[in-house]
């Protein structure tokens, strides 16, 4: 992952890479090459109307008009929001600035919203991500941070892959291995069904360069996002 001078590798992007093309094989989200080959309005159409079936097999009666609108509603929810982030294009830009003020400390932005969606039952995923990194000679605009969590989030998502996405894109993205990630979140297809547990939650966390060896700096990451 690090080359000889002790530095990330950029990775190499173009205009047609497909999803996740930066990432480790291993972590990127599983889609098919043609899966942007379909207009969004087109997918949204084409879900609607699958979407419409189900609810005819579950006995609806879609001429009420409180069912009516529901396919396209659902179809447009799912390709222009919960979705979203399975598009490359919706992938943030992380345009970096100047250390110019020499800051070396850890950085933390906590309380990063999470809503994704579990890819093995289709129901949402609720929590927060938070996240550091100590700056080298760049340091990042604080939202890039968020906008990075939330763009793997938006995409069917099992939460272990998640924070990984989220710690492997932000080492590339700020030229440094100190990062660290750590998401707590609830699941809906455990506290909805099956087990029916609505008290538990999921913590997974990524630690990178500095975080990895250094259990003080971990220590004071926890202790700055309050656990």
């Amino acid at each position: 992952m690090v080359n000889s001078s002790g530095h990330f590798p950029a990775p190499v992007l173009i205009e047609t890479e497909p999803i996740d093309g930066q990432l480790p094989y291993e972590l990127r989200t599983p889609v098919r090459p043609d899966a942007f080959d379909t207009a969004p309005e087109a997918k949204i159409e084409a879900i609607a109307a699958h979407f419409e079936a189900i609810m005819h097999e579950l006995g609806l009666d879609l001429s009420d008009d409180s069912l009516a609108g529901t396919p396209r509603r659902v179809a447009k929810m799912y390709v222009q929001e919960w979705f979203a982030g399975l598009n490359p294009a919706a992938r943030p830009e992380v345009k970096l600035f100047e250390n110019r003020y020499g800051y070396h400390e850890m950085l933390v932005e906590r309380d990063i919203t999470v809503f994704s969606c579990c890819e093995h039952h289709f129901v949402p995923i609720m929590g927060k991500a938070h996240v550091a990194y100590i700056p080298g000679d760049k340091v990042v605009g604080l939202s890039k941070l968020n906008r990075v969590v939330q763009y793997y989030a938006r995409r069917p998502q099992v939460q272990e892959r998640l924070t990984r996405q989220v710690g492997y894109e932000l080492q590339h993205s700020l030229g440094t291995a100190d990062v660290a990630v750590l998401i707590e979140a609830d699941h809906l297809c455990v506290m909805s069904r099956g087990v029916n547990d609505t008290h538990s939650s999921t913590l997974t966390s990524d630690y990178g360069g500095r975080f990895a060896t250094d259990e003080t700096l971990r220590r004071e990451f926890m202790r700055q996002i309050g656990k």
